[in-house]
């Protein structure tokens, strides 16, 4: 099997997009750093993040267990296919590192590697937003994402130190290796109402504290809907599914 390998790294600034005059809610101003261009030189990995990346909301994103977001790239081949959309390629899900020889049934909660003088280690699969939705005027985009399972994942950073593209992640550790991002996504989304697996991931130490938080709260019988998360201000429906 070959390695794990940072193909590309995508950084970006946050953009204002949109026009105040707009009568569809996809065309009305909003706020993203999902644009990113590929980054050939060497590049300084932080706590929370890499240099000169940014993101435009804080609260949900970015952060140290959001600091840098991996998707892999084959994914795109099914996008494209399924979606009949060739501008979305690589960095349009806004990833900072584009990944090969790696995916959500490989990758593990907890997952620690040495990429460049770094180490960063896997905390929890992505949960899409509606901001990819708004990117591409596809409404339900970020659903499509979620029931997909190409989630993608986050890593937090251990050891900050300088990064490249080109070049291979070092696996150090793999504390939990029962803990894909697969099985992660299944028991958020899927298995709902087997409360057990949700108890037992929840009690993943390495698990970052907000998915924790998510399964805590479904145990204790108040789970929020995912309305908000999806659709956001592109237009929620009563109607649609979460």
């Amino acid at each position: 099997m070959n390695e794990p390998f940072v193909h590309k790294i995508f950084t970006g600034k946050v953009r204002s997009l949109g026009s105040e005059a707009a009568t569809d809610r996809m065309e009305r101003p909003w706020e993203t750093g999902m644009f990113k261009e590929a980054e050939e030189n060497q590049l300084w990995l932080g706590k929370t993040g890499l240099a000169g990346d940014e993101v435009a909301d804080k609260k949900n994103h970015g952060g140290p267990e959001k600091a840098v977001f991996a998707y892999p790239i084959k994914h795109y081949a099914a996008w494209q296919q399924e979606l009949n959309r060739t501008d979305i390629d690589l960095g349009a899900m806004g990833e900072n590192l584009a990944v090969l020889e790696m995916d959500e049934f490989t990758v593990c909660i907890g997952d620690t590697y040495r990429f460049g003088d770094a180490i960063i280690q896997v905390s929890q699969p992505r949960r899409p937003c509606w901001k990819p939705a708004r990117r591409f005027k596809l409404i339900d985009l970020a659903l499509r994402i979620q029931n997909s399972g190409r989630t993608g994942w986050y890593f937090r950073v251990l050891e900050e130190g300088h990064v490249i593209s080109g070049i291979d992640l070092e696996l150090i550790d793999r504390p939990y290796p029962e803990w894909t991002i697969a099985a992660c996504n299944e028991i958020m989304y899927v298995r709902k109402e087997e409360l057990h697996l949700a108890y037992e991931l929840s009690h993943c130490e390495l698990l970052a504290e907000n998915w924790r938080t998510s399964l805590n709260k479904r145990l204790n019988g108040k789970e929020s809907s995912t309305k908000k998360r999806v659709y956001g201000p592109n237009g929620q429906d009563a109607n649609r599914p979460d």
